[in-house]
C-alpha cells in the first residue's frame, strides 16, 4: 500500500523482492510543491529557475487549452489503468524525479511504483516503474514525462561515457543548453555522473575571448575583474580562456605580480586534430605543465568520445564538452498500457 504524504514528491521505500527493489510514491492534493529531499540526486541551485513553471508550460503546450480531444473522445473519464515504463535501449536512466512532478501535477493522485533511480542503467526490455490511476490522466502526462525522461537519460548516457573515458580528469558541460531547459540539462549531466560548469552569467566570471578582444588583451581583462571585484566585494571563481601558450605565459606572468582571482585557466582548442584521426596533445600537455598546479586548468575543444581519455592523461583537471547537452540523442522510453503487445512488437523491430 503507498504510504500517503502531505508534501510531494518524497521517495518512499516500501516493497522489496529477491530481484528489484520497488518504490512506491504517492502525494495529496492539499500540497502538491515540488520537495528534493530524498531524490536520488537533486537538481543544480539556480536563483530564479522555476523547474514547476517549466512543467506547467510543456503540459499547456501540448493542452493549447482544448485538452486532450482524443482522450476525451476515447476514454471513460472515471477508467483507471495501470501503465508501465519500458526502456527500448541500453543506457542510463534520468529524469524519473522530474517525470513524477509530471505526473503529481496532471494528477495529485495518480500513483507511481519505480524499481530504478535516476543514475541506474537500464537496458532494452526492462520495465522499470509504473504509475496507475485515472487512465484519462496518465495519457495526458504521458508526453511530457517521457520527453523530460529521453532527453536527460539521453544526456546522462553520454556523460557517463565520457566521465568515464576522461578520468582523472572530470567532465563539464558548458551553456550549450536547450533555452528555457538549463537547469534540467545540466541536472542530467550530473545524474550521468559530470559535474557542473557555471549555471549563467551570474555565478562565476568566464573570461572569454570577445571580452579579451574587447579589453585589449589578456592582462587587462583580468585586472579589470580583479579591479571590479574588489569594488564590488564580491568573492567567486574566476577563470580565463587561452588560446595560445603566449597567453597562458601572459596570465602566469600577471598572476606572479599581482594578487588575483582568478581560480582556472581554460586551455581552448589546443587539442590539435590529426589527418589519421587522432588528436595531438603536446600543446595542452605542455600548458599544464606551465601552469604546474597554481591554477585549475579546464580543456576544451575536440572533445569527443574518441579523443577524451587521451585529453584526459593530460594532467588536466577539468575537459568541457558542449556536445553533451547541444548533440544529445534521446533515449528510447515508452509508457504502455498493453505491456504484453508493446514487448511483442518491440522485439519485432529489435527495439525490446
Amino acid at each position: 500500500m503507498a504510504r500517503i504524504l502531505s508534501v510531494c514528491p518524497i521517495v518512499v521505500p516500501c516493497l522489496f523482492t529477491t530481484s528489484r527493489r520497488i518504490v512506491r510514491v504517492s502525494v495529496t492534493a492539499r500540497n502538491p510543491s515540488i520537495s528534493f529531499e530524498s531524490m536520488a540526486l537533486k537538481p543544480p541551485l539556480h536563483p530564479t529557475y522555476d523547474l514547476k513553471g517549466i512543467i506547467n508550460l510543456a503540459l499547456a503546450e501540448d493542452a493549447g487549452g482544448q485538452g486532450d480531444v482524443t482522450s476525451m473522445a476515447t476514454i471513460p473519464v472515471d477508467m483507471e489503468v495501470e501503465a508501465n515504463f519500458l526502456a527500448k535501449e541500453d543506457g542510463i536512466i534520468a529524469g524519473i524525479a522530474l517525470a513524477e512532478m509530471v505526473f503529481h501535477e496532471v494528477d495529485p493522485s495518480l500513483k507511481v511504483e519505480w524499481s530504478q533511480k535516476d543514475g541506474d542503467c537500464v537496458h532494452k526490455g526492462l520495465q522499470f516503474g509504473k504509475v496507475y490511476g485515472r487512465a484519462h490522466n496518465i495519457v495526458v502526462a504521458e508526453r511530457v514525462a517521457l520527453n523530460f525522461m529521453q532527453r536527460m537519460s539521453g544526456i546522462a548516457t553520454l556523460t557517463k561515457e565520457m566521465a568515464d573515458a576522461a578520468y582523472p580528469a572530470c567532465i563539464l558541460e558548458t551553456r550549450k543548453t536547450a533555452p528555457g531547459l538549463r537547469l534540467v540539462d545540466k541536472w542530467a549531466v550530473l545524474i550521468g555522473g559530470g559535474r557542473n560548469h557555471r549555471m549563467g552569467l551570474f555565478d562565476m566570471v568566464l573570461i572569454k575571448d570577445n571580452h579579451i578582444s574587447i579589453a585589449g588583451g589578456i592582462t587587462n581583462a583580468v585586472k579589470s575583474v580583479d579591479l571590479y571585484l574588489e569594488q564590488k566585494n564580491l568573492k567567486m571563481e574566476v577563470e580565463v580562456e587561452t588560446r595560445t601558450l603566449e597567453e597562458v605565459h601572459e596570465v602566469l606572468h600577471y598572476a606572479a605580480q599581482t594578487k588575483t582571482s582568478l581560480t582556472r585557466i581554460m586551455l581552448d582548442n589546443m587539442v590539435v586534430p590529426l589527418p589519421n584521426g587522432d588528436v595531438d596533445v603536446s600543446m595542452l600537455k605542455e600548458a599544464v605543465n606551465l601552469i604546474n598546479g597554481k591554477f585549475e586548468t579546464e580543456a576544451s575543444g575536440n572533445v569527443t568520445l574518441e579523443t577524451i581519455h587521451k585529453i584526459g592523461q593530460t594532467g588536466v583537471t577539468y575537459i568541457s564538452s558542449g556536445a553533451l547537452t547541444h548533440s544529445v540523442k534521446a533515449l528510447d522510453i515508452s509508457l504502455k498500457i498493453d505491456t504484453e503487445l508493446a514487448l511483442l512488437v518491440g522485439r519485432r523491430t529489435n527495439r525490446a
